[in-house]
């Protein structure tokens, strides 16, 4: 009986602890290497700045507000000849993922379309590195003393939490007739202290591109001076 209630009492901490400390589902990392860079020539890349990408790129040309259509491409796993079998899975599943998030908050505002066409837009995105949560390194840096130093110190110097998710993308948008690229960026997320980090391992990147996508409709909206921009 002791058992159990001291088992309780731990459960109930590692909640509270999670409720009370725990961040978003995701946050950006402070760096990204620009040699991730594959779909676009990484020189073009310049810093950003704020809530923007850490790296990204804007045609100072292109009238965003002409297009009125776009095609989606199906995600790309840029890492997909070096993993085994279950890595390939977990990947491809994130794919799918951001496949569905791209189209949900995209087709708000575009009509989305499969051929190349007059005023359509070419969006590729590319998924460069993804790596799951650790639970039990997670739990410990949650509620152990001990380890909550230790998370604190590897935050302090890395700027990512311990036992937390992490994911790299890549998007280029591009005229779909004329090849022109209009916008890329390059980021990187990792995750937060969020409990159901926790029980899906996958979670913290799965709603990194969850925000990507939101965010990428935000971007789209404020460069052709949409009066209904949403931040993610």
């Amino acid at each position: 009986m002791k058992t159990r209630i001291s088992m309780y009492r731990v459960l109930s901490i590692f909640v509270g602890a999670l409720m009370l400390g725990g961040c978003g589902a995701s946050y950006q990392a402070r760096s990204v290497d620009l040699k991730d860079s594959m779909l676009v020539n990484p020189d073009i890349l310049k810093k950003g700045k704020d809530d923007q990408a850490l790296y990204r790129y804007v045609n100072p040309n292109m009238n965003f507000s002409q297009y009125k259509k776009l095609i989606i491409d199906p995600v790309i796993i840029v890492k997909d000849a070096e993993l085994d079998q279950k890595e390939r899975e977990n990947y491809q599943k994130l794919a799918n993922n951001a496949f569905v998030h791209l189209n949900k908050a995209l087709e708000v505002d575009y009509q989305i379309v499969t051929s190349p066409g007059p005023d359509t837009m070419r969006l590729q995105f590319a998924i460069i590195d993804a790596d799951s949560s650790k639970p039990v390194r997670n739990v410990l840096s949650s509620i152990m003393p001990i380890g909550i130093g230790l998370n604190l110190v590897k935050y302090a110097v890395t700027g990512k939490q311990s036992g937390v998710g992490e994911i790299t993308a890549e998007m280029k948008v591009t005229d779909s007739e004329t090849g022109t690229l209009l916008g890329a960026a390059l980021d990187r997320r990792v995750g937060g202290k969020a409990p159901e980090g926790i029980i899906d391992t996958w979670y913290n990147a799965d709603q990194a591109l969850d925000y990507w996508a939101r965010q990428i409709r935000y971007v789209m909206c404020t460069e052709r001076s949409g009066t209904d921009c949403v931040k993610p």
